[in-house]
């Protein structure tokens, strides 16, 4: 019964949290983020299954994290300055059909990743691609030649592996 009632009551302190800091979908988490949630999930086992046997450590732990993200999103909203460090750039992996390694490598991504990511949108060969972005929140966004996006399945032996 007391698991019942901690549970309980981390579930509606977590809900709260969520609904105050606002709504985001999963795919758009920062890796950052991720890993806040996955600390926050581990407080709260911690709570909620007695191996801290402080529901109010866990209930301050879990409010300490979110509030710091509040903070951290505050301080990039109101000095945008900070935003490259805080919530990181964009990064150009792709110019003119041309993949640039360097910047790869400095992500930690293959060349194998930006083809997985571009057989996901459609897109079958790199040549096409005028300009591609590894976005902030790890997503790609990928800017076509008008004149061929890539997607006409005319073979020609550039497309992807």
């Amino acid at each position: 019964m007391d698991i019942l009632v901690r549970s309980a009551i981390i579930f509606v302190f977590l809900w709260l949290v969520v609904r105050l800091g606002g709504k985001r979908e999963v795919a758009q988490l920062s890796a950052f983020d991720m890993i806040l949630l996955i600390t926050v999930g581990d407080l709260v086992s911690q709570a909620v299954l007695q191996e801290d046997y402080s529901l109010t450590a866990a209930v301050i732990s879990v409010a300490t994290f979110s509030l710091a993200g509040l903070l951290l999103g505050a301080v990039v909203r109101r000095f945008p300055r900070t935003r490259p460090v805080l919530a990181g750039t964009p990064a150009v992996v792709v110019r003119d059909g041309e993949p640039l390694l360097d910047v790869l490598s400095g992500e930690r991504l293959t060349l194998a990743d930006l083809h997985e990511a571009a057989r996901e949108q459609g897109v079958r060969r790199l040549r096409d691609i005028e300009l591609c972005v590894l976005e902030v929140d790890g997503s790609f966004s990928f800017f076509c030649t008008e004149e061929d996006d890539g997607r006409d399945g005319a073979p020609d032996g550039g497309g992807l592996p």
